[in-house]
């Protein structure tokens, strides 16, 4: 049994063992899971003197998340993660609102459609659709930073090379936290962390990938965006826990996106476990990656 030097994480991974399901219990539907994810996420506060509203841009439903402090102008878009069959402005509203105070701006999470209703490239296209709004609201590309996690992360690097393709303009940046970039689960972290991932697993994500591809290749690189071509695209955050399965989407984006010559700065913190920052918290080392986050977005939103 491992050893965990950082207690916090230790008490994390407690938590998520004593929640998880009992052996043979029946699968959740995706309502549930949906439900569930939703429900962690009004648990959790916000900021003092941050406040969330309905916003739709470009048709889709979104969320406003405006923190004390927010810079006019500065704005990140946010993808949020959930296997692309679940989450929503709901589930991550605590993690959001806390990136949005780091890099003072206002965060406009995306409500995009979700497969197996809406399969690929449903996500894509709304994604788009909110830039294009953003742009539309003559808010300049180069205060704008696109952001998410797991899927969303991936969502975000889809969103690079679609903007790319369509010849919009780059924003001041991607942050990719735990990124989900290769939907035919090929890394070796799949195997060589499987023991050590309470959340992730290799069967679940294949699943995942069935329900949004809905019979789609996921070598498209708009699915898998480490098979794209990233020449061209704005600088890069990805943040990344040691103990994930997904690790190796992390390290093989970060050598992709370094082969185009992107401004790509890779970060694999020690002992955390997928989305840590999600655990804001309960983990000092969540709260440290949210703050460097910031002040890398800060640096770029100038």
């Amino acid at each position: 049994m491992t050893s965990w030097k950082d207690p916090e994480i230790a008490g994390v991974r407690a938590l998520l063992a004593a929640r998880q399901p009992d052996p043979g219990a029946p699968t959740p539907s995706y309502a549930e899971r949906r439900a569930s994810m939703d429900a962690m996420g009004e648990m959790g506060a916000l900021p003092t003197g941050c406040f969330h509203e309905p916003q739709a841009m470009g048709g889709v439903k979104c969320e406003r998340v405006v923190p004390q402090g927010a810079v006019a102008g500065r704005t990140i878009l946010y993808l949020h993660g959930g296997g692309y069959t679940a989450g929503s402005p709901r589930s991550h509203r605590p993690m959001v609102a806390r990136i949005a105070e780091a890099a003072k701006a206002v965060a406009i999470v995306a409500d995009y459609r979700l497969g197996p209703e809406n399969r690929f490239p449903a996500a894509v296209e709304d994604a788009v659709a909110v830039y294009r709004a953003l742009l539309e609201w003559r808010i300049e590309p180069g205060r704008i930073v696109v952001a998410g996690d797991s899927a969303g992360g991936g969502l975000a690097m889809a969103l690079a090379l679609a903007l790319k393709a369509e010849g919009l303009p780059q924003p001041a940046g991607f942050f990719a936290i735990s990124p989900w970039v290769d939907l035919t689960q090929s890394g070796a972290s799949y195997r060589t962390k499987a023991e050590s991932d309470p959340t992730i697993t290799k069967a679940g994500l294949d699943s995942a990938a069935l329900a949004y591809l809905g019979g789609l290749d996921a070598r498209d690189p708009l699915a898998s965006p480490v098979l794209g071509d990233f020449e061209g695209v704005a600088p890069v955050l990805i943040q990344a826990g040691s103990e994930e399965a997904l690790l190796s989407d992390s390290l093989t984006l970060a050598d992709v996106l370094a082969h185009a010559r992107v401004d790509v700065r890779l970060e694999v913190w020690p002992e955390m476990i997928h989305v840590f920052h999600a655990w804001g918290g309960a983990l000092q080392a969540a709260r440290r990656a949210i703050r460097v986050a910031g002040a890398w977005m800060d640096e770029r939103l100038a």
